[in-house]
């Protein structure tokens, strides 16, 4: 669907003073930021291939992701996470790629992490970014959310679904597939030696001394993060800012926007944006596409996304609408009137059923949905709230639906259209319920 990157990620590897291999990553080019992730669990190429934040971000600036030692790609069997350790996984980095100056970007755990080098290293950092990050591991670990999971500790499978609905607020089928990204990102007995080293770290005492310009940011939806502990970093950091952001970190748009305004002083190239005209969003993505091409094999399966291209962009241009990007299984295009896209949407669903009836022909069973709103307008691409919500509707329609909100359907009110009420369903990033429609083409 939409959150896939496609800038090529180019993964490396480097040896640090204590003889620990770690796997770290390079795309784009500016002004470099290195982004220390959130330990135990963190794994570069696999977040790579599931978000769009490194793609997004690499477009304006030379993108570095590592894995921590102990996870990810980098060496598994590893017994020293200590604070002076693993910032020699950061030294190894600079030297491989012979960085004398750089952004450093630290994740929740790796927040201690950044701090300390930032202080140690004033010299190479020229902005530092703490993001949901805390200062004092013990501190963090002993709220009641981390003390909960600690009771899990046994049961490794519950212990990161429930850590995957606390951090990102997924419920459903994304807190199954969240989970399972945490269990690839480390073992069990690595993630409890990495805590153990976590909690014995409190570098407070360490704020007042970074020279850096600094960002803080927290997401408010978060509810393991204190909004106190986030104002009382920024007030302790010289020269930092607070950026207090709405929803939890699956929002993009607001986390790229903060760090656009703040890293945008130093020679690297803002990110342009400006409102568009109201426009209908539509998302389509065909439902099993991983499994068919594995049957198929990727030439037999090409050519059946080659016909899925042919009739998606053929009643796009009879409808008025404009592609924004195509996914390999899936598109996203815009339209300037919703009855236009609701027009496409259909036709789009009648064109594949159609399709499907052909003797010999592999089926394709698309999901439709859609939105309406004044998305932001970027290099011809579009983003921000009304473009979250259309994939994420997308995501909840089933083989041959389509979905709409209640606002949209309101804009259709009238129209020769029928519509099924599917009832309020979550959605990551909103605070609120949204109600959706199936509108009913076959009838």
């Amino acid at each position: 669907m939409y959150d896939r990157g496609t800038m090529e990620l180019t993964m490396r590897y480097t040896t640090t003073a204590d003889g620990v291999r770690i796997a770290f990553a390079t795309a784009g080019h500016g002004l470099p930021l290195i982004r220390a992730p959130f330990a135990p669990f963190c794994h570069c190429q696999l977040e790579w291939r599931q978000g769009a934040f490194f793609e997004r971000l690499s477009r304006h600036r030379m993108v570095i992701p590592f894995d921590v030692r102990g996870t990810g790609l980098s060496d598994r069997n590893v017994e020293d996470y200590s604070l002076e350790a693993r910032m020699l996984d950061i030294d190894a980095i600079v030297d491989t790629l012979s960085l004398s100056r750089f952004a450093l970007h630290g994740i929740g755990s790796s927040g201690a992490l950044v701090i300390s080098y930032a202080v140690q290293h004033p010299e190479r950092v020229s902005h530092l970014i703490l993001d949901d990050a805390f200062a004092n591991g013990r501190a963090y670990q002993e709220r009641p959310q981390r003390v909960a999971l600690g009771l899990l500790a046994e049961d490794w499978e519950a212990m990161t679904e429930n850590l995957a609905f606390l951090s990102q607020g997924h419920g459903g089928e994304d807190a199954r597939r969240y989970a399972e990204y945490l269990r690839a990102c480390t073992t069990p007995e690595g993630a409890a030696r990495q805590w153990r080293a976590i909690a014995e770290v409190d570098v407070t005492d360490l704020l007042p001394l970074v020279k850096a310009p600094t960002l803080v940011m927290l997401h408010q939806g978060l509810r393991n993060m204190s909004a106190d502990d986030a104002r009382e970093m920024a007030m302790r950091i010289p020269n930092a800012r607070l950026a207090v952001l709405e929803g939890k970190q699956g929002d993009v748009d607001s986390v790229l926007s903060a760090m656009g305004d703040f890293l945008g002083d130093e020679g690297s190239t803002p990110v342009a944006r400006h409102a568009s005209a109201f426009r209908t969003v539509l998302f389509t993505d065909i439902v099993g596409h991983t499994e068919m091409m594995q049957r198929l094999g990727d030439a037999k399966g090409r050519d059946v996304l080659r016909e899925h291209e042919r009739i998606t962009r053929d009643l796009l241009k009879q409808h008025g609408g404009a592609e924004v990007k195509t996914m390999g299984d899936g598109f996203m295009a815009s339209f300037g009137s919703v009855t236009s896209a609701m027009d496409c949407a259909i036709a789009l669903q009648r064109g594949f059923n159609a399709q499907n009836q052909e003797p010999g022909t592999e089926n394709l069973n698309v999901r439709v949905g859609l939105n309406a709103g004044e998305p932001i307008e970027e290099d011809g691409d579009l983003f921000g709230a009304t473009v979250i919500l259309a994939s994420r509707i997308a995501a909840k329609a089933g083989a041959g639906e389509i979905l709409i909100p209640e606002p949209v359907r309101h804009l259709l009110s009238g129209k020769a259209f029928t519509f099924s009420d599917r009832g309020e369903y979550e959605m990551k990033g909103f605070d609120d319920a949204v109600r959706l429609y199936e509108v009913r083409w076959q009838e």
